[in-house]
């Protein structure tokens, strides 16, 4: 409530705050995907008739000189490239005797048409266009993130038990002071934030912990030192659920260890080349847990809550943007690994779905038929605008907004 009152009581620094960063941040993680779509299609001969970011009425535009038209649309929420031939599943191959949606007949493609249509290519270059906006995007998190290790270091806090709760798993388990994680699982840990993270992804299931203890009488010091040999303990997260300060829910696993003081944060120095490493394999987890987490929702072990929609990404990329350049260029990342992977769910109508098809197109040796193309592509509409409709309507009863409302009104 109180997030909605501030937006009626300072809408111009709201926006500034909240609604800036988040259209400067789509806008452009938008543009990456659909340059990676652009730019495949034309090494491929494709002609691609427009560029837009953002849906509906065009705002401005211009047209380069092979014909394609830039332009920024009314509704700044996604983008798209607009292939030639590229409308739908009957009119993009323009087969004689074939009638659009009007009940008008279709002119066949020319020879030289044909060459730089999107349908008429042969299914390999199809996935490549498709696939490459996904990839690009993952590129681009991998730039940024190579970007900031190289100038900036990699912060982290050693995972290290500065101290144990008493009564929580880590106590139970017997992980003392001092003590060093080093695994969870078979998952090496390199800092404290991958064992909060790796906790927080374990509700209520058994994890196994390798960890190194630190030297009697070293961790009394304030001077660490640790045993070479390792001990393998094993305990179950705790489930608790959070609330941050915009009163999203979060469903989060504890295991009960303190990390070390804000002054024990060391700085990884990276090259280049360990830079790179580090970036592909924070992109790598950062999938892998995205992964686990949906898995948890379907499965029924984490609550449906923690979906959110565009309201929740706007609200992070304020409060990111208000934390330093540092901290809205990491969200870009974490947020353009998350619109690569979701893009390639194998879902009709988003990239993967395509890419489905494109294989069941491979194997059949032909494409799949036009009603079961567009039925598919329908049902992935609905079922896209569902998720989008409950995720945002999880953020509205989050945000208290549902109780602002129902405070109107009584």
């Amino acid at each position: 409530m109180e997030m909605f009152q501030e937006l009626l009581n300072t809408p111009v620094q709201f926006f500034m705050d909240y609604g800036g960063p988040f259209i400067l941040v789509l806008s452009v993680l938008v543009f990456v995907h659909e340059w990676g779509h652009y730019i495949v299609a034309r090494m491929c001969g494709v002609k691609v008739d427009s560029f837009s970011i953002g849906f509906g009425r065009e705002i401005f535009g211009w047209t380069d000189k092979k014909g394609c038209r830039w332009k920024f649309s009314l509704i700044p929420l996604g983008g798209y490239v607009q292939m030639f031939g590229d409308s739908d599943p009957a009119s993009a191959r323009h087969e004689d005797g074939v009638e659009n949606e009007k009940g008008e007949k279709i002119r066949p493609f020319t020879e030289e048409e044909k060459k730089v249509a999107f349908y008429t290519q042969p299914v390999g270059r199809r996935a490549a266009i498709v696939f490459a906006g996904p990839a690009v995007n993952y590129i681009f998190a991998i730039i940024l993130l190579t970007g900031l290790y190289v100038t900036q270091g990699q912060p982290y806090m050693p995972p290290v038990a500065a101290g144990v709760v008493e009564d929580s798993a880590a106590f139970d388990a017997g992980i003392r002071p001092g003590d060093m994680i080093v695994k969870v699982n078979d998952r090496e840990i390199g800092s404290f934030a991958d064992l909060r993270k790796n906790a927080a992804l374990n509700l209520d299931q058994e994890v196994t912990l390798t960890l190194r203890r630190a030297l009697p009488g070293t961790a009394e010091a304030g001077e660490l030192a640790w045993a070479t040999e390792t001990e393998v303990l094993k305990l179950t997260p705790r489930l608790v659920v959070e609330t941050d300060r915009f009163g999203f829910r979060h469903e989060t696993g504890r295991i009960g260890v303190v990390s070390l003081p804000n002054e024990g944060q060391e700085i990884r120095e990276h090259s280049l080349p360990s830079a790179f490493g580090a970036a592909v394999k924070d992109a790598y987890y950062i999938t892998i847990d995205t992964l686990e987490a949906l898995s948890q929702m379907i499965l029924g072990i984490r609550s449906t809550d923690e979906l959110g929609g565009i309201l929740r990404i706007g609200a992070y990329a304020g409060d990111f943007a208000q934390q330093g350049l540092i901290a809205f260029i990491t969200f870009a990342a974490l947020l353009s690994v998350n619109l690569g992977l979701i893009n390639l769910l194998p879902i009709p109508i988003l990239d993967g779905g395509h890419l489905a098809m494109y294989a069941m197109e491979k194997l059949r040796g032909k494409p799949l038929g036009e009603q079961v193309q567009e039925y598919a592509l329908r049902i992935g509409l609905v079922f896209l605008v569902g998720i989008m409709f409950f995720a945002t309507w999880n953020d509205l009863v989050q945000l208290k907004f549902v109780d602002y409302v129902k405070s109107l009104i009584s």
